[in-house]
């Protein structure tokens, strides 16, 4: 639904998990860093109020390590203070880097790992009031017929807006999952981050209703062995969301220096939804660290352009996104072993 533009919102701040529950119960909106709610607001995108700042919520903030070696990253958390962690660094490699390419050094100080998950798509329609598409009530999109450059090469449903966030394409990559506290029953409810969104669903850019409130994601332990990389292609280098991006994630044997025993491959920019690619995960088993990839990754790689479905205007991703993956798998299959 969309407001009148430049309303100021009611602000009240809570210091606990269940208060901030109980105040989304009554209507508010949760706001994290607001780098993208406070845009979205004055676009008239998203109503004005009334809002609940989580800042003060202890309990959303920071790591939390398992004795097993797992980690939940509260929501709160920063996109700066999740680059500049040197255990999650040693870890989860991928992720980290991934937050520490997008944006500019002063969004990440700001900006926050649930609010990376969850922001509005960055479609100019959207953000646009001269425009009505399906997200802002109405029935139609307007980019598929219009300016869509920078829209989806694997066209999922009405909307060809693709999910902007970079931390989904790395926590995907990591089997990481979600952790949410529902509206009414106050409890909290863990789901596969994949879970967190539907391509098919035009009118949104995640599953969440109103008043649930996403308090973390959580990491499970690695094995040793692992090697990572990542790749954002984008047409500047900072302060652009990424037309491409690709995390590559490898478990090997014999401490990192055997053949592949598992690979995770995740995409995003060119969907609704962040991808994974298992045709290219199952080719890449195998594959022996510090050599180039063999036949069948070749092949897998070649079959990606069978995924795609470009509008008139993104038939330039096919090949970047086929690029950017065989770039990032060779990069991970040459990083150091973790």
């Amino acid at each position: 639904m969309t407001t009148q533009r430049g309303t100021v919102p009611t602000v009240t701040r809570s210091t606990s998990v269940a208060g901030a529950a109980r105040e989304l119960v009554e209507g508010a909106l949760p706001r994290a860093g607001g780098t993208d709610l406070v845009t979205c607001v004055e676009a008239g995108v998203i109503a004005p109020g009334p809002l609940v700042d989580l800042v003060d919520v202890p309990e959303l903030r920071g790591p939390r390590w398992d004795g097993d070696g797992a980690v939940r990253i509260g929501a709160m958390t920063s996109v700066a203070e999740l680059g500049a962690d040197p255990l999650l660094a040693e870890a989860y490699p991928g992720l980290v880097a991934a937050a520490r390419a997008l944006a500019t050094p002063q969004i990440r100080g700001t900006a926050t790992v649930g609010g990376n998950l969850l922001q509005r798509n960055r479609c100019p329609y959207l953000r646009n009031p001269a425009f009505e598409c399906f997200q802002t009530g109405g029935d139609s999109c307007p980019a598929r017929d219009g300016d869509h450059l920078r829209a989806v090469v694997v066209d999922l449903g009405p909307c060809v807006a693709p999910h902007p966030s970079s931390l989904a394409v790395a926590l995907l990559a990591y089997d990481a999952s979600v952790v949410v506290v529902e509206r009414g029953s106050g409890a909290e409810v863990e789901r596969d981050l994949a879970e967190l969104y539907d391509g098919t669903d035009p009118t949104r850019d995640h599953v969440l209703a109103p008043g649930d409130l996403l308090v973390a994601v959580a990491l499970p332990a690695l094995v040793s062995g692992g090697r990572a990389a990542h790749l954002r292609v984008a047409g500047r280098s900072r302060a652009e969301w990424p037309l491409v991006e690709a995390v590559v994630r490898l478990e090997c044997a014999e401490e990192g220096r055997g053949p592949v025993t598992r690979a995770s491959v995740a995409v995003g920019g060119v969907a609704r939804t962040p991808l994974r690619l298992p045709g290219v995960e199952r080719a890449l088993v195998g594959s022996v660290p510090g050599r180039a990839p063999g036949e069948e990754v070749d092949r897998a790689l070649e079959a990606i352009v069978e995924l795609c479905s470009p509008l008139p205007a993104t038939g330039y991703k096919v090949d970047l996104l086929q690029a950017t993956v065989r770039d990032v798998v060779e990069r991970a299959l040459d990083a150091p072993a973790g």
